[in-house]
C-alpha cells in the first residue's frame, strides 16, 4: 500500500468522475424555470448500497428503490426529479414512481429492475408526468463536467449551491475514484435529513460489503447533521460502484481496505458538511467536537445535541458568546455526564474548566464567533469517547423561506 496516496483531493471533478458513469440533468417543466430531472448512468450493472429516512412516513419512490438495493443489489441508473416529492400521494404516487423507473428503462434499454428513483420537492402534491415522459425522452446523457453539473443542479431545491466532492485512492495499485453530490438545506435530522446523496465510484466491491461500509460511515457523517430538527419522508443516498477501476474484489480483509473505507468516508463527510453549511438561510457551519465521553455513541448524540440547539444556533447567529446555552445541551442531550468534569471551549478560547467559569474576553469571542465557521469543543473527563455533530445558525432567512415555501 502507497501510504502517500491513501486519499487524494481532486479538483474539477464530479459524480461522472470514475470510470463508466454518465449524466444528464435538464428543467422538463416541473418547476417555473430551474433544473428538476436527471438521470445518472453506469456502463454495467453496478454493486449497490442505500440508506433511508427513518421517517414512518415515506415517499413512494423509496419504495421502488429499496426494491433494487435490497432485492438484487444491482444498480444501472438512478431517476431523480426535484419540485416534487411524490410522499402521501398514495396509490397513484406509487404508480407514478414505477413509471417513472420504466420511462428510464425504456430510454436505456435494460431493466426496470436495475434503475432506482428518487424525488424530492414538495410533499402531498400529485406528480406532473406529463413533463416527465417529455424529459426522459430528451435528457442528454454525457459524461464530461458540465454533465455532472447539470445533474447536481437539477437535483436541487431551496439548495443556495450545488454540492460535489470527488477522491481518489488506490487500490491494488490501480486508482480507484470515489465521486459524490447531495442536495439538502432544510429538515434537516437525519436519521437522515431532507437530503438525496448519490455517489459514485468505480472499485470492484459487492453488495454486502458496501452495505455495511455506506452504513457505518452514514452514522459517522450523514447522521451527524441537522439543521432544523424535521426528518424529511424522503431521504435516500445511494452508492453505485460498477468494478470498473479493475482492482481484486474489496472485502475487510483486502490490504487496501482502509484506502477505500477512508475515501469514501471523506466523501460522505464534505457531503454532509455541505448540506450543514447550505442550511436554509444559513450564514455559519457549526462544529461540535465532543471527547472524554463514555462512548463514541454518547459523543456523537452530545455533539449533535449541541449543535442542533436552537439556542445554541441563535447565538452563534448574533456572535453570542453565551456558553451556559452550550452546557445546557449537554445536560439534556441524555448522556452519562459529570457537571464538575466538563469543559468548553469555543474555537481556542477557554469558557470553562471543569465545570467552573474561566474569564474570557468578549472580544476575542466575537471575533471567533463571526467567522464562516464556528467550532465548539466540549471535553467530559470520563472516558475515551469522541464524537463530532455539524449544523447551522438560526436566522431569520429561515423563517422567511419556510413561510413561503409552497409559494
Amino acid at each position: 500500500m502507497n501510504t502517500l496516496y491513501e486519499v487524494r483531493k481532486l479538483s474539477s471533478k464530479n459524480i461522472v468522475s470514475p470510470k463508466g458513469f454518465s449524466a444528464a440533468g435538464m428543467h422538463c417543466g416541473i418547476k417555473h424555470k430551474k433544473k428538476d430531472l436527471a438521470l445518472l448512468v453506469s456502463e454495467v450493472p453496478a454493486s449497490v448500497a442505500g440508506v433511508f429516512t427513518t421517517n414512518a412516513i415515506q415517499a413512494a419512490p423509496l419504495k421502488v428503490t429499496k426494491e433494487v438495493v435490497y432485492q438484487s443489489g444491482k444498480m444501472q441508473a438512478l431517476i431523480v426529479n426535484s419540485g416534487n416529492a411524490n410522499a402521501c400521494t398514495g396509490k397513484q404516487g406509487i404508480a407514478d414512481a414505477y413509471e417513472m423507473q420504466s420511462l428510464a428503462a425504456m430510454k436505456l434499454g435494460i431493466d426496470p429492475s436495475l434503475i432506482g428513483v428518487a424525488s424530492t420537492g414538495v410533499i402531498g402534491e400529485i406528480m406532473k408526468m406529463e413533463p416527465i415522459r417529455a424529459g426522459v425522452e430528451s435528457l442528454d446523457l454525457g459524461n464530461t463536467l458540465e454533465h455532472g453539473i447539470d445533474f447536481a443542479q437539477a437535483i436541487l431545491t431551496t439548495d443556495t449551491v450545488m454540492k460535489n466532492t470527488t477522491y481518489s485512492t488506490l487500490i491494488d495499485g490501480k486508482e480507484v475514484v470515489i465521486s459524490g453530490t447531495a442536495k439538502g438545506s432544510g429538515m434537516i435530522e437525519p436519521n437522515m435529513a431532507t437530503m438525496l446523496g448519490f455517489i459514485t465510484t468505480d472499485a470492484n466491491i459487492e453488495s454486502d460489503v458496501l452495505q455495511k461500509a455506506l452504513s457505518d460511515i452514514t452514522n459517522l457523517t450523514f447522521n451527524a447533521i441537522t439543521v432544523d430538527g424535521d426528518t424529511s419522508t424522503n431521504d435516500t443516498v445511494i452508492i453505485m460502484a460498477n468494478g470498473l477501476a479493475g482492482n481484486e474484489s474489496l472485502t475487510t480483509g483486502h490490504p487496501d481496505w482502509h484506502n477505500f473505507y477512508s475515501t469514501l468516508q471523506v466523501v460522505a463527510e464534505d457531503l454532509a458538511k455541505a448540506i450543514a453549511r447550505d442550511g436554509e438561510g444559513a450564514t455559519k457551519l457549526i462544529e461540535a467536537e465532543v471527547t472524554g465521553a463514555i462512548s463514541d455513541e454518547e459523543a456523537r448524540k452530545i455533539a449533535k445535541t449541541v449543535v442542533g440547539s436552537p439556542l445554541v444556533k441563535t447565538a452563534v447567529f448574533g456572535n453570542d458568546a453565551n456558553w451556559g446555552r452550550i452546557i445546557a445541551a449537554v445536560g439534556y442531550s441524555g448522556a452519562t455526564v459529570d457537571p464538575e468534569k466538563i469543559t468548553i471551549k469555543i474555537g481556542e478560547a477557554l469558557m470553562v474548566q471543569n465545570g467552573e467559569p474561566v474569564p474570557f474576553s468578549e472580544e476575542e469571542l466575537i471575533k471567533i464567533l463571526k467567522a464562516n465557521e464556528v467550532k465548539i469543543y466540549v471535553s467530559l473527563g470520563q472516558g475515551e469517547g469522541h464524537g463530532l455533530a455539524w449544523g447551522c445558525d438560526l436566522t431569520y432567512d429561515y423563517v422567511q423561506i419556510n413561510a413561503s415555501y409552497r409559494s
